[in-house]
């Protein structure tokens, strides 16, 4: 079986890899292991694929109610050759069984049984600066660290495709398949705004770039995502992603594998699981001192015990509540109709000029005739304080600063309180100085948007229900995760 593809060597970034007309190899030639950017010449490479498959194949009887595309994926890659798989399928089955016999007494609730998946977090705010997830990607699955940013929608691994520009990371860069994401798929389509050339129609390139400055850009690719569900089904999904072959990693770039994108549009990985009729279109996450963990559905959670906001009507790709005043002490500061965006991928929370000015105008003035002194010398972050003798942690510091907080009004009289501790908004650095983990996000260029971020949002799970159109939280001891039969580690 012989094939045309890519010798993939981009020269320059945003160049598109060229087709060699002459590269004919081998598929299982040495040489062939490359990932092929361009179109087969040849559909033998689709039947030889589907013939390997059919080695494994199994059927699931109970078929009504089950997304065609799942099913076929689920049904190719379960391996009858691992222990307990017969158990598994069985599970499945009477899972999806369930799944669409309540579906077809529910008119109104088309599928009431929907599974969830979590996932055990890693890291801190400080001194790491970041959260991090274990995915795990590929046939047969191999292990990568994935930052889990509610500010984007693409799912990235560094990628070996050859890579142009990577940086470092915990395990070897991820080497891609042949299945390619082509220019004109839907998927592709919701990564680019309006109308968009395909120079290369074979092939769906991406470039994502950060707020911090930071950026990646591949192409998207097909594999297969090793999930457990919480009802202790393990499935094997291909969903899209990208191959990113050239980083340009930020200032502050944490030493990870990629980035897990969480975000509102078609691309991100929960809303192709959500698609596929495995997990509602929900995203939470419940962040802690010493990790926390992440969940997609919704079945973690009691919704009557959360409070709720409505996500803003003015912005389909960020989760952002509008109309929120900002308050100290529990009380009004004046500075009201705050647009604020929940974002998992920023360590510290960030407030336009205005807001932030207030803020450190009202702790100064409230820190007056209390043990702690201005730290100039301490450059860990913009504002820090120093007490009689270093702080160890922030229990010990918390006492001389008032909680700050966000009132969200939404209808007439109803109001939603986020409130923000000190421990939700205090670092201990390396000097023990208490410093402010809240930053003017107009001087990096933010402009007036407000945000919050990990730093804000530990000890609290917090809830993004794209169903419903809301945002939601309410504390929670993030250290113990909820009950389960497994993690995805």
């Amino acid at each position: 079986m012989f094939y045309k593809f890519c010798l993939f060597c981009p020269p320059t970034r945003g160049t598109p890899p060229l087709c060699s007309n002459n590269a004919k190899k081998d598929l299982r030639a040495e040489s062939c292991k490359k990932l092929p950017f361009c179109q087969l010449q040849s559909k033998s490479l689709l039947l030889y694929k589907s013939r390997s498959y059919q080695k494994q194949r199994i059927t699931c009887m109970v078929y009504q109610g089950i997304n065609w595309y799942a099913r076929k994926v689920i049904a190719s890659t379960w391996n009858m050759k691992e222990e307990g798989s017969r158990d598994q399928l069985q599970k499945w089955c009477k899972w999806k069984s369930r799944v669409s016999t309540e579906a077809s007494s529910s008119e109104a609730n088309p599928v009431s049984s929907y599974s969830s998946i979590l996932f055990k977090l890693y890291g801190n705010v400080h001194p790491d600066g970041y959260y991090f997830a274990q995915v795990n990607v590929g046939q047969p699955p191999k292990p990568y660290f994935l930052d889990p940013d509610t500010g984007s929608d693409l799912t990235w691994l560094q990628c070996d495709a050859p890579c142009v520009r990577c940086t470092e990371a915990p395990h070897p860069l991820y080497r891609p398949t042949n299945d390619l994401v082509v220019c004109r798929d839907p998927l592709c389509a919701s990564l680019h705004s309006g109308a968009y050339e395909c120079p290369n129609p074979e092939q769906c390139d991406y470039e994502v770039e950060y707020a911090d400055g930071g950026s990646s850009f591949g192409v998207l690719v097909n594999d297969v995502f090793s999930l457990n569900l919480t009802t202790g089904i393990r499935l094997g999904l291909r969903l899209a992603f990208g191959c990113g072959y050239d980083q340009l990693p930020s200032v502050y770039a944490p030493p990870l594998d990629g980035v897990l994108g969480l975000g509102k549009g078609n691309s991100s990985i929960v809303s192709q699981l959500h698609n596929q009729g495995i997990v509602r279109n929900i995203i939470g996450h419940c962040l802690s001192a010493t990790g926390g963990f992440l969940f997609f559905g919704d079945d973690l959670y009691d919704a009557s015990q959360v409070n709720w906001a409505p996500m803003s009507q003015d912005s389909t790709k960020r989760y952002s509540v509008s109309s929120a005043e900002l308050t100290f002490g529990g009380k009004g500061v004046g500075i009201k109709n705050l647009d604020v965006i929940f974002d998992s991928g920023s360590s510290y929370s960030y407030l336009n000029s205005q807001a932030y000015r207030a803020i450190i105008s009202l702790i100064e003035k409230d820190l007056k005739g209390k043990p702690l002194k201005e730290a100039k010398d301490d450059r860990t972050l913009p504002e820090c304080w120093r007490g009689r003798k270093p702080f160890k942690s922030v229990h010990d510091v918390r006492k001389y600063f008032k909680p700050l907080g966000l009132s969200f009004h939404h209808g007439q009289r109803v109001r939603t309180q986020f409130e923000i501790p000190p421990d939700a908004y205090l670092i201990i650095s390396s000097k023990g100085n208490a410093c402010l983990g809240i930053l003017n996000g107009t001087e990096i260029g933010l402009q007036n948007v407000n945000l919050i971020g990990d730093i804000s949002m530990q000890d609290k799970m917090v809830i993004y229900d794209n169903e419903k159109g809301a945002i939601g939280w309410s504390p929670a001891n993030c250290s113990r995760p909820p009950k389960s039969n497994t993690f995805i580690m």
